[in-house]
């Protein structure tokens, strides 16, 4: 992501101007844009114009629109490649677009977007900025999640996991002797696709590619990775052998799914390399929230309402909190958080704020989004028990002041 212009005063107003370059790009813009913006970028748009003979000459011209978002879609939604629509209504005069006109925005690759937020630009927002124009962004790793017959091709980056190829090939079970042959013949197939698809979905020889990850229940990783080095000899390719050696790691995980993208990366044998980067790190922040809840359920809470409580008392060590609960539509619900995490900030503690396109991202959304390893042991019971007595002093206290002032 390119910043084009930016110009936001202290108190938060202000615009952005950004131009994304690739899928990681339009899932920043993605959580970026809430409803309420005012967005500005080209759009496509068929005209018509009626001649002096009456004849209707219909045209497709490319202008800019300013558009007050009221949805966008996810572009987590294609498995290749993510598309960001957004739509509302036009804000802005054009000569060929009537104001307040529907209209849905394709936003595209190298094309400027101007963002100007309804609610202002909180720390969230412009800490998501900061994010994605950092350079030498992409992929970090790729993996390949392999089963008996069945792969995917996983790109791993600072926010996405990005699945990039599918393959299936049917293997018959090893019995007779000719059912033997089949199996054999079978998973030579499956090794010589799965082959190919390394080639085309695996960039090995980017210099940013920091691990190769082969992983499988049982033995199929270990196959898989010896003939992808041996079809690489044989085809004399010298750069795909010496990525295997220096970036190849093999990985036991339970199931040949996706979702074991989690145990890779809690690993020891990947962990040590990719320690510096996010999707790491939130992998290795809820193991360690797993292993507290499983250990010392008091030092480990999680819910927007507990959470809260515990961020209140200072107690919070380390929050986890999903980018899915910033795109709240209701305004208020995402300034709640917003301020719950700085206020942890202010108190000492850490903040790690989840991507839902990465698999621990998603297992945190099954335990609300939010959860929280504290500093020291709280009781749910009792606090919750301390903020009704409060409640209650507090309507007493109200209730005298009215028979006072009665």
């Amino acid at each position: 992501m390119k910043l084009i212009n930016k110009y936001v005063d202290k108190h938060g107003a202000g615009h952005v101007t950004l131009r994304p370059e690739d899928d990681e790009d339009m899932w920043h813009l993605y959580n970026l844009i809430q409803k309420g913006d005012s967005v500005r970028a080209p759009a496509i748009r068929r005209v018509q114009k009626t001649s002096a003979t009456g004849s209707i000459d219909s045209q497709r011209i490319r202008l800019n629109l300013t558009l007050e978002q009221s949805s966008s879609t996810d572009p987590s939604g294609s498995n290749n490649s993510a598309a960001l629509q957004i739509a509302g209504r036009v804000i802005v005069e054009n000569p060929h677009v009537k104001l307040g006109a529907f209209h849905t925005l394709d936003v595209e690759a190298n094309r400027d977007v101007r963002i100007e937020k309804a609610d202002g630009w909180d720390s969230i927002a412009l800490s998501r900025v900061q994010e994605a124009i950092v350079p030498g962004r992409g992929a970090e790793v790729g993996a390949i999640v392999c089963g008996e017959g069945t792969a995917a091709f996983c790109l791993l980056s600072e926010h996405m996991t990005l699945v990039t190829h599918r393959i299936s090939v049917p293997i018959p079970r090893k019995a007779a002797s000719a059912g033997s042959s089949q199996h054999e013949k079978a998973l030579t197939k499956f090794y010589g696709v799965l082959y190919d698809a390394f080639i085309r979905h695996i960039p090995f020889g980017n210099v940013g590619l920091k691990a190769i990850v082969f992983a499988s229940p049982g033995w199929v990783r270990d196959s898989v990775y010896d003939y992808v080095m041996q079809e690489a000899g044989r085809r004399n390719d010298k750069v795909l052998q010496r990525a295997l050696k220096e970036k190849g790691i093999r990985i036991h995980i339970s199931s040949p799914h996706v979702h074991s993208l989690v145990e890779v990366l809690k690993s020891p044998e990947i962990s040590a390399q990719l320690k510096e980067t996010k999707f790491a790190r939130e992998g290795l922040t809820l193991d360690k929230f797993h292993k507290m809840l499983a250990s010392d359920e008091l030092r480990a809470w999680y819910g927007p309402k507990h959470v809260i409580l515990a961020a209140e008392r200072g107690a919070i060590g380390t929050l986890l909190i999903s980018d899915e609960l910033f795109r709240a539509s209701d305004p208020e619900t995402r300034k709640r958080y917003v301020a719950l995490v700085e206020k942890v900030k202010q108190t000492g503690g850490d903040a790690v704020i989840f991507s839902s396109m990465h698999e621990s991202g998603q297992q945190l959304n099954q335990l609300t989004g939010i959860a929280a390893i504290l500093t020291f042991p709280l009781d749910i019971e009792v606090v919750e028990a301390e903020e009704k007595e409060e409640e209650e002093r507090k309507k007493l206290e109200m209730q005298v002041d009215e028979k006072e002032e009665g």
